[in-house]
């Protein structure tokens, strides 16, 4: 097993100075990683799809703007502009918006006491290599609460099966996973029967990215096409169903990987608990509702062309394209928001009050 993580896949390999993220377009056929030297060059990297999924793309552009900085021997003022360009890459997941919010009173406040630019360098690489390190503990904390709470769900807690979509393990994070890191916690306990994961069509993380990861870690789990999840759960063959999350609204709304949707509507009707698993960087406190969450809408070519928009053109030439990469659940249909820092379950109302949780936990509401 690499519960250690020494052969535990790394989508983002740092040290001060030097970044390269692996090209997840090329996997799992091909294992190469980019060298990003510099905010721009990370900006397209995310941008492209070089490094998806919401918490390591905040933590991508992070680091970029270090390796920057580091081999950087003037100052022009310029780093709160430079985080500024990063934060608005990619807008449906608010990990990269509250990694720029940290970033930029990290840079404000080293900028009020310094006196020589290296120190506002310093203070900014730091934190950005935190972000790095404190994701991996928050994954791991995610994979230890699931773990407790899908036993204490299930009807036979000894021996679970879990469907999971999109890709939230170590190539979507800095290692680790959320909804993946779960699955990881439970097949290290000898809990888990088997690990059920969709394609994620149109760019097919699941088949692509999970499929790989789950192969690589050697825990027993079953490809299905999106379209083959009802049946499945039908079967009876899922116990639970799991997922990440780019963004959780206040009242528990989540913006997911589209097709998210279509199966926590599916579980409900199966009598089937549906969990998010996110780090309390993914909620964002400001929205009342998903009804506020912009969700982003892609190049057509994801669906005209094979391989998620890279291959060879597949669709009828002429024809009109709707392509959102993400889609909203209702908290209706969510049975728990799975954190690092805990469980956050329904009230007596059958809502979730994220903002008393966020407050018990942080000492105040805000972000």
């Amino acid at each position: 097993m690499s519960g250690e993580g020494d052969t535990t896949l790394k989508a983002i390999c740092y040290k001060p100075g030097s970044l390269q993220l692996l090209d997840q377009r090329k996997l799992p056929l091909e294992t190469i990683y980019l060298e990003i030297r510099d905010a721009s060059e990370g900006w397209s990297a995310i941008q492209e799809m070089v490094v998806r999924g919401a918490p390591a793309i905040a933590i991508a552009a992070a680091l970029s703007l270090a390796v920057e900085v580091f081999n950087f021997h003037g100052f022009d003022g310029s780093a709160s502009d430079a985080v500024a360009f990063l934060e608005n890459n990619r807008p449906t997941a608010v990990n990269l918006a509250d990694a720029a919010l940290k970033l930029k009173h990290v840079i404000a406040k080293a900028l009020a006491t310094a006196t020589e630019p290296k120190s506002i360098f310093k203070a900014y690489i730091e934190a950005a290599e935190d972000m790095l390190e404190d994701d991996v503990v928050s994954n791991k904390a995610i994979g230890n609460f699931g773990l407790s709470l899908l036993r204490q769900q299930a009807k036979n807690p000894d021996k679970l099966s879990v469907l999971t979509h999109c890709n939230t393990g170590s190539l979507a994070t800095a290692g680790y996973g959320t909804a993946l890191g779960v699955i990881r916690a439970l097949h290290t306990q000898g809990i888990l029967e088997r690990a059920y994961c969709t394609e994620t069509r149109p760019f097919n993380q699941g088949s692509r990215l999970t499929a790989f990861e789950l192969v690589h870690e050697k825990i027993p789990a079953t490809l299905i096409a999106d379209s083959a999840a009802a049946a499945l759960m039908k079967d009876g063959r899922v116990d639970g169903v799991i997922v990440g999350a780019d963004r959780v609204a206040s009242n528990g709304d989540t913006a997911n990987k589209i097709g998210t949707y279509s199966l926590a509507l599916c579980a409900k009707h199966h009598g089937i608990p549906f969990y998010v698993a996110a780090p309390l960087t993914s909620v964002d406190l400001s929205l009342s509702s998903g009804k506020e969450i912009v969700i982003e809408e892609r190049s057509p070519k994801e669906l005209l062309h094979t391989h998620g928009g890279l291959g060879e053109r597949i669709a009828a030439p002429g024809i009109s394209v709707w392509n959102p990469a993400f889609d909203m659940t209702p908290a209706e249909l969510i049975a728990g928001i799975i954190t690092e820092k805990g469980v956050i379950t329904k009230n007596g109302n059958d809502t979730f009050d994220i903002s008393s949780f966020a407050k018990k936990i942080t000492g105040n509401s805000s972000r």
